[in-house]
């Protein structure tokens, strides 16, 4: 009689609403749930894009973090929370919500703790986890009470000053924390630099994990208890180092457990259960394969980090539509791999993203002239300032949002100096599917008001390298700020020309309305006065402003003399934005002209499905900005007659 065909199980994670739905699983469900929540991950990412990567390679380890500690009572705190797609299908955010990961009204693709209780500490920048949860740890034991806290950092993590600064105040701080070091050798890029060398010899020395293994399966052998800790603990303290050399984190005072396979659910859960009854601070270092489960993934880590739509079969990445022009990141970086082949004192400066920022064309053709810091924008800054200082021309290409972290570097070390660095700052205005984390709605009102620089906006591609070539002659420090993705489609000139420091660029003229519009709301501006001249037979012209520090105060306030009404166009909040810097010049000048500002209102902007979903949420749609022009226009213009001028 042949044998039966054997039923397949039901479905798990359909039935997973909160931790407790983990907990109560055997633990040879736990292997199905985990390719449950891999094809979940793949069917949700290869649709919306994502942190597809990241969140593969932490299947095991948050399973096992889940059944081992209980939030909302116990805490995690994930590093950059990039990876805690995981978290969020076992923390009762599956189903529909899950499935819009990334767009309007779905899941968000970070941690924030206005979604669910159960996120503790919100993210979206590398190593704040370990000093966020070392502060939970320390007003726990200030409050008297009893709950885990657990810091799950990546190995890139540890390459962030921030974290080396809590690592070095954690025993002084607390008696309890547990710090999960999940070690993949990849950030966004591979891992550089001495941290990831000594993490990588570490994992992979037989004799420190024969020691490791031998001892703590000897001590696990017992039942679990406080004192077996303490006495395992003190082993480790007073004898190891007689047989090897202890690890770097002991030496900061955490007890090093590992290194795990963090694949293998067993090891996880019986180590975190370990380190759960320490009685000092402990660090787990688990291994994982960036990717797993996805082999296009795990060929091409960097790409897959944060990808866009995919086949969910091939992993190819979704075609894009023809004809599409290409990305400002990729028309900056071939530009400066261009310059710098022509000048070997150009160099290139990234922090971890050579795709990202574009700098991977200056990587393929000058590779000696490019420098990938890891993710370290304060020493990115600082880097280049000494750079400066011998005769070169540092460009640094860092994300409008991650350059904020290093806002006293582009104060202290570059521009109170003078020095001629360069900083392109890519994703200028909104990055919709990653949402107010990353946004660069910022950078204009933070560097406006910092003596010696000059900071401008290209309107298109071809001024884009235009203002790169310019920046590269100037002689103290310059940024240049563009948006994500596609360009204009405008060809670029074989030869770049030199901008005028500080001049305006008249593109239609006008004299009821003069609009004055920075970089990617150019071409908004332009089919603003176009539908205004058409519908209400007014003469509007448009301004390119393309400097906000200097701005062309001479051709504003000949406009300010004869103009009736001026309206300001940026991709920045408006405070302390273009609009201000307009408004500043106009009230220096005694010009009592009326101003229109239209840019993003003064709060935190979601995350959406698009630019034009999150713009229609803030009053900045096409319609919005055409209707308010026109009433300020009209109230003006009664304003005007009561007033009998």
């Amino acid at each position: 009689m042949p044998n039966a065909t054997p039923t397949p199980s039901a479905p798990i994670l359909p039935g997973i609403r909160s931790p407790a739905d983990v907990k109560s699983l055997s633990a040879a469900q736990l292997p199905q749930l985990a390719q449950e929540i891999r094809d979940e991950l793949i069917a949700v990412t290869s649709k919306s894009g994502g942190h597809i990567g990241p969140n593969l390679g932490v299947v095991e380890l948050t399973i096992a973090l889940h059944r081992v500690f209980s939030t909302p009572q116990d805490q995690f705190v994930f590093d950059v929370a990039h990876q805690g797609y995981v978290h969020k299908l076992l923390t009762g955010r599956g189903g529909e919500f899950f499935r819009k990961l990334r767009q309007t009204g779905g899941a968000s693709g970070f941690l924030y703790r206005s979604e669910s209780e159960h996120d503790s500490f919100g993210a979206g920048h590398a190593g704040t986890a370990l000093s966020a949860a070392l502060g939970m740890a320390t007003a726990r034991d200030l409050r008297g009470t009893s709950e885990h806290v657990v810091a799950v950092c990546g190995d890139a993590a540890f390459t962030c000053g921030v974290t080396l600064e809590a690592l070095n105040n954690v025993v002084s701080s607390t008696k309890r924390l547990i710090v999960i070091l999940n070690d993949n050798e990849w950030s966004i890029a591979k891992n550089v630099g001495a941290i990831s060398h000594y993490l990588n010899r570490i994992s992979t020395s037989k004799t420190y994990n024969k020691l490791h293994h031998d001892v703590e399966a000897f001590f696990k052998s017992f039942p679990t208890g406080v004192e077996m800790n303490r006495v395992y603990m003190k082993w480790k303290r007073e004898t190891k180092d007689f047989f090897v050399e202890s690890s770097l984190f002991e030496k900061f005072g955490l007890r090093y457990l590992g290194p795990v396979d963090g694949h293998n659910l067993d090891a996880l859960v019986k180590n975190l259960e370990f380190a759960a009854h320490c009685d000092v601070p402990v660090l787990v270092h688990v291994l994982t394969k960036k990717g797993k489960g996805l082999e296009a993934a795990i060929e091409h880590p960097e790409k897959f980090h944060g990808s866009g739509p995919f086949d969910p079969v091939t992993g190819e990445s979704t075609k894009p539509t023809p004809g599409v022009p290409p990305n400002y990141q990729d028309v900056f970086g071939l530009a400066l791999a261009r310059f710098a082949k022509a000048d070997p004192n150009i160099v290139g400066i990234t922090g971890a993203m050579p795709s990202g920022t574009g700098l991977s064309h200056l990587a393929a053709a000058v590779p000696k002239q490019f420098f990938d810091v890891g993710i370290a924008e304060e020493h990115a800054v600082l880097f280049a300032a000494g750079l400066a200082t011998k005769g070169f021309r540092p460009v640094c290409a860092i994300y409008s949002t991650f350059l904020q972290r290093a806002y006293d570097q582009v104060i202290h070390d570059v521009a109170l100096q003078n020095l001629p660095v360069t900083f392109c700052m890519d994703r200028a205005g909104l990055s919709p599917n990653d949402g107010p984390t990353h946004h660069g709605l910022f950078d204009l009102s933070y560097l406006r008001c910092v003596p010696n620089v000059i900071v401008m906006q290209p309107k298109d591609e071809d001024e884009l390298v235009d203002m790169l070539h310019t920046s590269l002659h100037h002689p103290g420090p310059a940024f240049i700020r563009y948006p994500r993705g596609a360009g204009t489609g405008v060809k670029i000139k074989a030869t770049p020309t030199t901008v005028a420091i500080g001049h305006a660029e008249v593109l239609r003229e006008g004299s009821n309305i003069m609009i004055w519009a920075l970089g990617s709301m150019v071409q908004d501006a332009l089919k603003l006065a176009a539908r205004l001249a058409e519908e209400e037979h007014l003469s509007v012209g448009v301004v390119n402003a393309r400097f906000v520090k200097p701005l062309d105060r001479a051709l504003l306030l000949s406009h300010a003399a004869c103009i009736p009404l001026l309206v300001t166009m940026e991709d920045n909040v408006l405070a302390g934005g273009f609009g201000s810097a307009v408004l500043e010049a106009l009230q220096e000048a005694d010009c009592p002209v009326a101003v229109e500002r239209i840019g993003w209102p003064d709060k935190f902007v979601e995350h959406g499905s698009s630019v034009e979903i999150l713009r229609a949420s803030c009053g900045l749609t096409a319609a919005d900005m055409y209707r308010r022009v026109l009433d300020r226009w009209r109230n003006r213009s009664h304003e005007r007659v009561e007033a009998g001028v």
